[in-house]
């Protein structure tokens, strides 16, 4: 833990960065709390994190720290007993508009990796990347490369059409928030060049554990290919390729099996739709005959629950895997649960 002066000259370097993103609160109340600073952390946490000595060689796991629960996941999975990971956002939490703490800011300045998912999702974690005063920070962005999908923040007459995708390349730094689809991990091929993103990142940082890290990701990645296998010979017998969604987080997804997602809201999941998209969505799940319509969740089902009142529909819950809800504090399911769970509910809807 770096000492009392050293996070007070960082809260003057950066007072106005940081206030400008509502990122710190009340740091200086935490300067005069050492016991409190020796012990934050935050969010959920695997193995006790382990101390290097002071000749530098590495004892105990990687200090990981994850943006939200995707992220945390994929680390756990790659990096097994030789990371400490923590989930940032709490369990319960939307991540969309979630923005790091005091304590969350301490943690990162003695962490060894950081995780984020980018391509806009995280929105903070340029700034809080530029403020940080830890040299040896692994920062990865997990989906780099990946080609990107454009995003709304509202719809208009568009009926959820798929979106085409950016060329490939690296998307860095070539966007603003919110101009992408963020939710690239619900396709399992995209999946899985995050979680190579996530070894390369813990080889870096940890040399010595690049067999286990390799390890590691091959199974996953043949468990990937095996869950990409499912999708495609479940959802290829169905006719029918609407999908009514809480909001545009399937867009990736969709992509992949060829199904067409019809977003109540855009990219932001706790906005509230207007009267006339309302009766549009409405119009819609009448015309196409649509009986389920989705919610998540870590979002208030109502909308969902309106509308398919309105056509005499179901409401069933597909899971854009954000984050736990409030009663998972435990860590909530992976990532492979959560994705069967989720064919399950298509092939429900869809048949």
């Amino acid at each position: 833990m770096r000492n009392k002066g050293h996070i007070a000259g960082l809260w003057r370097r950066n007072e106005g960065v940081l206030q400008s993103r509502g990122i710190c609160r009340i740091l200086i109340a935490l300067l005069l709390a050492p016991a409190l600073l020796a012990g934050c952390a935050g969010g959920q946490q695997s193995q006790p994190e382990g101390t290097p000595s002071p000749e530098g060689a590495r004892q105990g796991p990687l200090s990981v720290y994850a943006s939200f629960y995707p992220m945390y996941d994929f680390a756990v999975k790659i990096g097994g007993e030789r990371v400490n990971a923590v989930n940032m956002v709490p369990a319960g939490v939307e991540p969309h508009d979630w923005e790091p703490g005091a304590a969350d800011m301490v943690g990162l300045e003695s962490a060894d990796v950081f995780i984020y998912n980018g391509a806009g999702m995280e929105h903070w974690a340029e700034d809080i990347l530029e403020s940080l005063q830890n040299p040896g920070l692994v920062a990865v962005e997990a989906s780099a490369g990946i080609p990107l999908m454009e995003g709304h923040d509202d719809h208009g007459d568009d009926h959820g059409e798929e979106e085409e995708e950016e060329e490939e390349g690296d998307h860095e730094d070539d966007h603003e928030d919110g101009e992408f689809d963020p939710h690239v991990w619900l396709d399992p091929q995209r999946a899985k060049t995050e979680m190579l993103n996530i070894r390369d990142a813990f080889k870096k940082a940890d040399p010595e554990g690049a067999a286990v890290y390799d390890a590691n990701y091959n199974k996953y990645a043949a468990q990937l290919d095996e869950l990409d296998g499912e999708f495609s010979d479940a959802l290829a017998a169905f006719s029918g390729r609407d999908i009514i969604v809480a909001h545009e987080a399937f867009g990736y997804l969709c992509a992949a099996y060829g199904l067409n997602q019809v977003p109540i809201e855009g990219l932001s999941p706790d906005s509230e739709p207007d009267p006339a998209r309302m009766a549009e969505i409405i119009e819609f799940a009448a015309q196409r005959d649509i009986k389920v319509i989705f919610f998540e969740e870590l979002v208030s089902p109502k909308v969902a629950e309106t509308i398919a009142e309105a056509v005499g529909a179901q409401t069933d819950v597909l899971n854009p895997f954000e984050g736990p809800g409030d009663d998972d504090s435990g860590g909530g399911d992976d990532y492979f649960a959560v994705m069967r769970s989720n064919l399950a509910a298509l092939i429900r809807a869809l048949g």
